[in-house]
């Protein structure tokens, strides 16, 4: 080979061993990409667990950041970190928790059970960031993870993520959706529908009765995610390895959760039961659970959407949602009720997190639940989709779909089960006839019932007024 290709190849050679640095940790060296913030223990977690492409969310690297900082201060109050490295984890773990380096978290979700990989990959960039800054050594374990194990940082994180996710994003956004649907109903308190049951024509009810239905269940929602928030405020910081406080202040776990309360403007206090803090996610299932309810509350009425806008010609058509985007690409003209049809896939998704969220639950083996990375995922992506897919619902279906009046009041003067009005004069078999009938030959109950009962057309009239069944008790 001629002289000048092997010193072009050396140079090749030497350019790409310049992208990586050696690393060390007590399994030994590797190489760690040059521009990488991380250290070994990431680099492995990397090598080892090439398997979705998921990595921990925003929310969970938010906490852990604040879950570092808040750690170092407390550590510094004891007496056990000094004031230089104190200052430089807090500035270091702030950043982090802020969201400034957020690529520096490469290792998959489907990773150690416990989090211990992304734990260290805090524990890793917030050593290195710091370390750069004080120009003094910063130890991942010994000075970042001070007073702390993963099994208890990882359990934690989960817990702060999710409260400050529900706080800021889920119990708004469902506030903003069960307000949208009241005023909306309120707008149409006078506007009488056909109801139905079993998909079928039933007694008539008012669009304002039928929209504080879904308003309810929202609220229900509501209730039954702050139900959850008492425990899910309580932190198994303290607990460390399995539950015992090892190689931790016995004031850590109480002063941590006061100032992460500060941190984070939730009040969190540390669990009565170490114990039962590392070795279970049941609180985590116990959220989840109830968004598993809110997601079925949310697909009940995004279906409600779906069928009271199908048409517009050969469906329902009581009413029609605003259009959005063309809904086909080889018929013209034919819209489609998206935002609904998001709300739905929503839905099924959050059943599906739940159902995952729960068999990972199950998997606490004596001090410890080994499926904690997929159970973080899950539950905040839970969490946000059911938020963001909230107010979509409210803004883009809910505030803007139209009531089709002419098409309510036809199918509404037309429905022969309006006759059950009048069971208390005519009997249930007289009143099975006339609907019958009507039915059969398409006729408004009002025309058929003046011909086959004795009752004067303006009692008729009276016992058979749609807005007037709406009331409820009996009529007459």
């Amino acid at each position: 080979m001629p002289a000048t290709s092997l010193a072009g190849l050396e140079n090749f050679k030497e350019r790409q061993m310049a992208k990586t640095r050696t690393e060390r940790d007590s399994m030994g060296e590797l190489q760690v990409p040059a521009e990488a913030l991380w250290g070994a223990q990431t680099q492995r977690a990397v090598d080892n667990f090439p398997v979705s492409g998921l990595h921990i969310p925003r929310a969970m690297i938010r906490a852990l950041g604040q879950i570092k900082a808040a750690a170092a201060e407390v550590n510094h109050g004891l007496g056990l970190l000094d004031a230089e490295r104190t200052q430089a984890i807090v500035a270091a773990a702030e950043a982090v928790s802020a969201g400034e380096y957020d690529t520096q978290f490469p290792i998959d979700i489907f990773q150690t059970g416990s989090g211990t990989s992304s734990n260290m990959n805090a524990n890793e960039v917030i050593a290195h960031i710091a370390s750069a800054a004080a120009g003094v050594k910063i130890h991942p374990n010994d000075h970042v993870n001070m007073g702390a194990s993963s099994n208890d940082t990882i359990p934690t994180s989960i817990h702060v993520a999710a409260s400050v996710e529900v706080k800021e994003q889920l119990l708004p956004a469902l506030a903003h959706l069960s307000k949208a649907i009241r005023r909306k109903g309120n707008s149409l308190k006078s506007v009488v529908k056909t109801g139905r049951t079993h998909l079928m024509d039933a007694m008539p009810v008012r669009f304002d009765q039928e929209l504080s239905g879904w308003a309810q269940q929202i609220d229900n929602g509501i209730a039954r995610v702050e139900a959850v928030l008492p425990r899910l405020h309580r932190l198994a910081q303290g607990g460390t390895a399995v539950g015992t406080g090892i190689n931790a202040h016995p004031k850590f776990g109480k002063l941590i959760a006061a100032q992460l309360s500060k941190r984070c403007k939730v009040k969190f206090e540390p669990s009565p039961n170490y114990f039962e803090s590392l070795s279970c996610q049941d609180t985590a299932v116990e959220l989840s659970g109830a968004l598993r309810v809110i997601a079925v509350s949310l697909n009940k009425i995004g279906n409600d959407l779906r069928w009271m806008n199908s048409g517009p010609l050969a469906g329902i058509g009581d009413i029609s949602l605003q259009a959005l985007q063309p809904g086909s690409s080889i018929m013209p003209g034919k819209v489609n009720p998206v935002i609904p049809e998001s709300v739905v896939m929503v839905a099924a998704h959050v059943i599906g997190n739940d159902a995952a969220i729960a068999f990972a639950g199950a998997a606490g083996n004596f001090q410890l639940n080994v499926m904690l990375p997929v159970i973080a995922y899950n539950l905040l992506q839970s969490i946000e989709l059911v938020a963001n897919v909230s107010r979509l619902l409210a803004d883009n279906a809910i505030a803007t779909f139209k009531v089709n009046k002419p098409r309510i009041q036809q199918a509404l003067d037309r429905n022969p089960i309006l006759i059950t009005a009048a069971n208390a004069k005519i009997g249930y078999d007289a009143g099975s006839k006339i609907a019958k009938l009507a039915y059969k030959e398409g006729r408004p109950i009002l025309e058929v019932a003046r011909e086959h009962t004795d009752l004067p057309e303006a009692e008729l009239r009276k016992l058979l007024d749609p807005a007037a069944l709406t009331q409820g008790g009996i009529a007459g």
